[in-house]
């Protein structure tokens, strides 16, 4: 089994904020060499996420964002000292990993979906880690 490991880096721009990584993604399988296996693409944050969603219309990534914070709102009656319990939340919600098939070289992807960064409690500098395996 191969295994090709590199690492993204990604800035957001708001403390909210969906960043699209899918060519970033494509871009490390078709660099790999693998034809055929799994990617894994892991954000090491506690305050951001990664997600697939669909990437065709951006008012998507808006309603997401609007929703998330009417079901967890940035100010409520936390008790994480540091002020960003909601960004724990919401991340904890999404998920700091997506594992993607590969198929002769390529990710499989539906024809609307695409990767995303999911900030919650930025703007940061944030490390995406992507793993392959074939």
């Amino acid at each position: 089994m191969n295994r090709w490991e590199t690492v993204l880096n990604i800035k957001t721009s708001g403390r909210s904020d969906m960043v699209d990584i899918t060519d970033k993604i494509t871009s490390a399988v078709q660099e790999s060499g693998v034809r055929n296996g799994i990617c894994m693409v892991y954000i090491p944050h506690t305050t951001c996420a990664v997600t697939i969603n669909e990437n065709a219309d951006p008012a998507v990534k808006h309603d997401i964002m609007a929703e998330l914070d009417k079901i967890v709102p940035w100010k409520d009656a936390y008790h994480h000292m540091e002020g960003n319990s909601a960004a724990h939340i919401k991340s904890s919600m999404f998920g700091f990993s997506q594992t993607i098939p590969i198929t002769e070289g390529a990710l499989p992807l539906g024809t609307w979906q695409g990767i995303y960064l999911c900030e919650f409690d930025g703007p940061r500098s944030r490390t995406v880690s992507v793993q392959i395996f074939g």
